[in-house]
């Protein structure tokens, strides 16, 4: 037979220059998605945000699939199919971050912003920290606060801001060497009550045991455990789920720190 068929298995280089601002979009979309999953931001959101900027830099469809750890996103345009996934390690709360990200997409949907310019504004974006000191003494005082309220008089108050501050110091020192965050959390928990056992012990303040109860309000998941629940009720059943399997985990290890805590130093009397 004369001749041969072509390869279709090549690529047409024309194709893959018409299918460019495709994959630019796609990569920029998907940048934007990682970024808010990554720092916090409920499922909706994410998915909202991503599919309203790809639309805002001229795609016909997008469609978003997220779990715990890792987003896929598909951009449709002129019936050409990309498809691109990411994963999407942990990397802190900050809602910093969410809001700049939100703020670039409504830009974007205004034409204020172009897709290099989106593009610019995303790799500019860097998680800003207040500082670790401060942090430290306002939750110190917010858990000495919550004593307070309790009944607790100066001598817990002052207790418990100090057994929350050791706490804090510790969480921050393991956060800062990347150590997984179930270890990071029975670590605070067990030095945070060895400290406010010391109330117990000896005997200070009206109400010693407040100590002890009120420093490890700080290690309450609160936040993952509001996502999960609005995650769940939007619709996004596995990422709520995974959402609160990791906040279940996240208290389990609170009061495997607490409980050996409290074996060490014998102060259960408390609790009968």
């Amino acid at each position: 037979m004369v001749g041969s068929a072509p390869n279709c298995d090549l690529p047409n280089p024309w194709a893959m220059d018409d299918n460019q601002n495709q994959r630019d979009v796609s990569r920029i979309c998907v940048l934007a998605g990682q970024m808010l999953l990554q720092h916090g931001a409920e499922s909706t959101l994410v998915a909202d945000i991503t599919r309203r900027l790809a639309y805002a830099l001229g795609m016909a469809q997008v469609e978003l699939s997220l779990s715990a750890n890792a987003m896929v996103l598909t951009t449709i345009e002129n019936d050409h199919c990309i498809t691109t996934a990411r994963q999407c390690p942990d990397r802190g709360i900050n809602m910093r971050v969410v809001t700049d990200i939100q703020h670039i997409c409504i830009m974007a949907e205004r034409g204020v912003l172009d897709r290099q310019g989106v593009k610019t504004k995303l790799d500019a974006l860097t998680p800003e920290r207040y500082n670790r000191w401060l942090v430290l003494v306002v939750i110190g005082l917010s858990c000495a606060a919550f004593s307070r309220l309790a009944g607790g008089d100066l001598a817990v108050f002052l207790l418990t801001f100090l057994a929350s501050c050791c706490g804090m110091f510790v969480r921050q020192e393991i956060a800062h060497r990347h150590f997984n965050p179930l270890l990071n959390f029975g670590a605070t928990a067990f030095v945070t009550t060895a400290v406010s056992a010391q109330a117990i012990l000896f005997d200070i303040g009206n109400e010693p045991f407040l100590a002890m109860a009120s420093s490890v309000l700080m290690l309450v998941p609160g936040f993952p455990l509001i996502n999960a629940v609005s995650d769940m009720v939007k619709g996004h059943i596995n990422m709520g789920l995974a959402r609160w399997v990791m906040a279940s985990l996240l208290t389990l290890s609170t009061c495997l720190g607490i409980i050996l805590a409290m074996n060490i130093f014998q102060v259960w009397p408390w609790l009968i």
